[in-house]
């Protein structure tokens, strides 16, 4: 039996796809990253260039949109890219191993499935955001993002944790075996979220007759200059880019920043990065319970969370600068947690708004509108890793101290997310309180909702 949207059951299970996702990505980009580095001694930029080539594959995003757009069915294009997925991290895990006999051979094989989970990526995801934010009701749409976004982040703990047991005593059989069984149960998992959940919502945008015929169905490069050219669109796909750029740059230079101006241990420096994920969840959550609060206000809005969540962004950062100048006395854990809580406050707004607008604007071009967002969002986090690093190393080379040269780059990061709350700020500029929903039934919509199954 048809509804008009989703209910929350079906918008949990397509989150389980997100977690799957997550579980395989974590493994890749962490589990591979370190076993490179550490057990084979290969130089960090090795796996750095492998991480940053799977992001700048999915430059290709909205050409999967457009072929989800043409196709009317986007399961198809999830489970079609779950599988390339799983099939790339199995070769990385493969190519990961082979290095320690033939290193040539096992980068050339870890290139091509790099690019395979690159693919896998940008093709499962973009279709899923889409399939939920065109098959969710409107006044749900930023509370099945923050569902989607925490259940991915699930994904990548409760794998970083089981996998780290099954993986001592460490071999590279025990990797290959451990990565292998990993993907498999994340398949198997997504195959079983997303078996007929698009059957059972008739939402208008999802009808059948929305398709456009073969002779009305314009080129992908047409398609992709018509949305382009939407002013909107083109905002946001600009504020998620530097935004995200700020946010990934922090990324891989916080825990050598404990390190080597607090003193941190190994350890105390990975409790550091657990305490910035619970900030992010905590700012996820806040954005929830303060949306109902100030349910129909402005300050309630997804556009309000963007840009007090840069803001918010760029004072914990100041606030950083400020500890690398004061010394170890600074509290850097409650530092780190408000950097969390901001980011996840923003990243809430970023991307329930992404959902909010994604049928707005030329219709059936909903997969390319997600896929030139995605695509912002994925190239941001290429380069910004890369970047923040090389601006580390650049800046100690020309400064003595090391916390002033960490100081001038969480400053020049500060600035990047001051400019993306003040592009926030215009992306709706012709429309105001129209054009971004309210997260004001974020919470309440658990209650009301539920019982609808």
């Amino acid at each position: 039996m048809t509804q008009p949207y989703f209910n929350w059951l079906s918008i949990f299970r397509l989150g389980l796809v997100q977690t799957a996702l997550g579980a395989i990505v974590v493994l890749t980009t962490s589990t591979l990253n370190r076993v490179m580095v550490v057990e084979l001694a290969l130089p960090a930029m090795l796996p750095g260039a492998l991480v940053a080539l799977h992001y700048f594959v999915q430059i290709t995003r909205p050409r999967w949109g457009y072929g989800s757009d043409c196709g009317g069915k986007l399961t198809p294009w999830i489970v079609g890219g779950m599988a390339v997925l799983t099939l790339g991290a199995f070769g990385a895990s493969l190519a990961t191993a082979w290095m320690e006999t033939n290193r040539l051979a096992g980068i050339s094989l870890a290139v091509a499935a790099f690019v395979l989970i690159g693919g896998g990526v940008g093709a499962s995801g973009t279709s899923l955001l889409v399939l939920l934010s065109k098959g969710t009701q409107p006044s749900r749409r930023a509370a099945a993002a923050t569902t989607v976004w925490v259940m991915m982040i699930a994904g990548f703990i409760i794998t970083a944790g089981i996998a780290g047991q099954m993986l001592d005593p460490f071999s590279l059989s025990r990797l290959v075996m451990v990565t292998g069984s990993v993907c498999t149960i994340a398949f198997v998992l997504a195959l079983l979220a997303v078996f007929r959940v698009e059957r059972k919502v008739a939402s208008p945008l999802l009808a059948p007759a929305g398709v456009e015929s073969p002779r009305e169905v314009p080129s992908f490069r047409i398609a992709l200059a018509e949305v382009w050219n939407e002013p909107r669109a083109r905002r946001l796909a600009i504020f998620v880019f530097v935004s995200m750029l700020a946010y990934s740059a922090q990324d891989l230079i916080l825990e050598p920043f404990a390190g080597t101006v607090f003193g941190f241990t190994p350890g105390e420096s990975t409790k550091l990065a657990g305490i910035q994920h619970s900030g992010v969840l905590a700012g996820m959550l806040l954005v929830a319970i303060t949306g109902t609060i100030a349910r129909g206000r402005r300050f309630g809005s997804l556009k309000a969370w963007a840009v007090g969540g840069c803001a918010a962004s760029a004072l914990a950062l100041s606030g950083l600068v400020l500890g690398g100048l004061a010394g170890p006395a600074w509290p850097l854990n409650s530092n780190v947690f408000a950097l969390g809580v901001a980011n996840g406050a923003f990243a809430v707004g970023a991307i329930g708004s992404m959902m909010g607008m994604v049928s707005e604007g030329r219709e059936r071009r909903e997969g390319v509108r997600m896929g030139i967002w995605g695509a912002a969002q994925a190239v941001a986090f290429g380069i910004g890793g890369f970047l923040g690093t090389f601006a580390i190393d650049a800046a100690r080379w020309i400064i003595d101290s090391p916390a002033a040269a960490y100081g001038l780059v969480f400053s020049a990061e500060a600035m990047m997310f001051v400019v993306a709350g003040v592009l926030a700020t215009r992306i709706d500029r012709k429309t105001v309180g129209q054009e971004f929903e309210s997260p004001a039934t974020m919470t309440t919509t658990f209650a009301t909702g539920t019982s609808g199954g």
